[in-house]
């Protein structure tokens, strides 16, 4: 069984890519090294988070970097201006950075322009469904497929916690879908975003992705492909690019995903702390977008949720990655095998770029909450399911909202 993988666009050519104990190892990512610079440590929940140096403004306002920051970096072979001028690019085996302890993700300011961000597109691989023949376990019928509807802009007013994650790989410019979570450490001021674990690592044969990027409510008004080729970048990103400056996904993930096959798709999962690119105003992404999701990680079983809504920027055909859709159907069960929870899975015929999008129901307490992302579809669409959030989940939750919360 293969997944839905991050859509992606390569500029020399298309190609596809895409755990049982709730134990955090080494799965955290990235520091920032614009404004500032966070310590890297290890993944696991009692990990120091806490900013040792910060990058400073001389006289002329150029950014500079303390000598302790790049000594890390030096370490990892790693020349901080190298990088931000293309290095990033280099993908050898030996030197794709997998441990949190070795990993960083320097914010690239103007990155991610309105084209750039446009021209990633969509997968070139989903699901066979005959993949799924040996590994039935609890799995109910095939749902009948549930056509993705439009939202209407804009998309702040209809689905304000809705964005797209951006991110290279060595396959070129990829995207997910993801959602604006609450943090616990931060009541209302939240800087946490939930996607899927495959669109920040690789997984088993890889390591974690590059230039990590999270814009909420993009393309707001809703404008199609063609119009946003003239867009500017306050059209495409109204609510401006949030960088990861630390990304946690499961053990299970990083262990057992890969390019094919449902492994590790029950522990699909990851959560982001972002940063503005350009500094901010001061506000949270929480309060610059007005909204957070709760996350529910004692959600009813399968078989009691009455409904769950599936949003998304799906990306390949019939669509184009450019706008949000939804589905909202009943979740039925897929169990991929008899040792990892059974998954949720709904009817619809939302593709590839979905990927990481958030899953909505009722949630334990009776108010709407996120239960789960998108993680896996067949090749013809027709089908999403997405993981059961339980202990693993909440563990790698509570660890990067504990990571931030002196700061």
């Amino acid at each position: 069984m293969r997944s839905i993988r991050p859509s992606f666009i390569a500029r020399r050519g298309r190609n596809a890519r895409r755990t049982t104990s709730p134990v955090l190892g080494a799965v955290a990512l990235a520091s920032v090294l614009v404004l500032t610079a966070t310590a890297c440590d290890s993944g696991d929940a009692e990990a120091d988070g806490k900013a040792t140096a910060s990058a400073s403004a001389d006289g002329g306002g150029k950014i500079t970097i303390p000598d302790d920051i790049k000594d890390r970096l030096k370490e990892h072979g790693i020349d901080l201006d190298k990088w931000k001028n293309g290095a990033w690019k280099n993908w050898d085996k030996d030197d794709w950075l997998r441990e949190a302890q070795d990993y960083i993700n320097p914010i690239i300011k103007g990155l991610w322009d309105p084209d750039r961000m446009r021209e990633a597109e969509d997968p070139d691989r989903g699901v066979d469904d005959s993949d799924l023949s040996d590994d039935q376990g609890v799995t109910d019928p095939t749902p009948e497929a549930v056509n993705a509807a439009a939202v209407p802009p804009t998309y702040h007013a209809n689905a304000p916690e809705a964005g797209k994650v951006f991110f290279d790989s060595p396959e070129g410019t990829m995207v997910c879908s993801a959602t604006v979570v609450q943090d616990p450490a931060h009541p209302g001021k939240s800087n946490l975003v939930w996607t899927a674990g495959h669109c920040v690592h690789a997984g088993k044969n890889g390591g974690w992705y590059r230039n990590i990027a999270f814009v909420p409510s993009y393309n707001d008004a809703g404008k199609s492909a063609q119009e946003l080729q003239t867009a500017t970048k306050e059209e495409a990103a109204p609510y401006g690019v949030w960088w990861g400056d630390w990304a946690q996904t499961s053990d299970q993930w990083i262990k057992q995903g890969g390019q094919t096959g449902g492994d590790g798709a029950s522990y699909d999962f990851a959560v982001i702390h972002v940063t503005p690119e350009e500094g901010g105003s001061g506000k949270s992404l929480e309060e610059t977008v007005g909204s957070a999701l709760p996350v529910d990680f004692a959600a009813p079983a399968v078989t009691k949720v009455k409904s769950i809504t599936a949003t998304g920027y799906p990306a390949a055909a019939p669509y184009d990655g450019q706008k949000l859709y939804q589905c909202q159907d009943k979740p039925g069960r897929l169990s991929l095998n008899a040792t990892d929870p059974t998954m949720y899975r709904i009817g619809c015929t939302m593709t590839g770029g979905s990927s990481g999008g958030g899953w909505v129901a009722t949630g334990s307490d009776g108010k709407p909450a996120l239960v789960s992302n998108t993680s896996i579809g067949p090749v013809d669409a027709g089908w999403l399911a997405g993981p059961r959030l339980g202990e693993v989940a909440k563990g790698v939750y509570d660890s990067v909202s504990k990571k931030f919360a002196g700061q």
